[in-house]
């Protein structure tokens, strides 16, 4: 009896290892297949980095935003109406105002990242 106990003890330990094993070649493969995406190389791999962090991609921010491009104006603008929409005082959704103000900060963090990538890329002049 111990023996069967143990042989199904050792099979659920092996087929768990094996589950585990794809499952992480799975995300490693989604997180490469990310960074090509976003542009390749080290800028990709910053994408990618910025879009697990706020767990937002900058396509689905410009959608709740409602933005076609990076306007400061434009993004707070829709920002503050979207948010005062959807202010549960007024009968709104905190996830949805939630859902706002990660999408503001997901591009607010991408324009940092790309004025930052602008500053370092220009010449110095001498």
């Amino acid at each position: 009896m111990a023996k069967y106990i143990a042989q199904i003890v050792v099979a659920g330990i092996q087929v768990f290892g094996r589950a585990f094993g794809r499952a992480l070649k799975q995300e490693f493969q989604a997180s490469q297949q990310a960074a090509q995406r976003a542009g390749g190389g080290r800028e990709g791999t910053k994408r990618a980095a910025s879009d697990t962090l706020s767990g937002m991609t900058i396509q689905e921010a410009k959608q709740i935003l409602n933005v076609d491009e990076f306007s400061p104006e434009s993004i707070q603008k829709n920002y503050e109406h979207l948010f005062n929409v959807n202010e549960k005082s007024k009968g709104g959704s905190f996830y949805l105002q939630s859902k706002v103000v990660r999408a503001k900060e997901r591009l607010d963090m991408e324009m940092k990242d790309q004025a930052t990538s602008a500053k370092q890329e220009k010449p110095k002049e001498s």
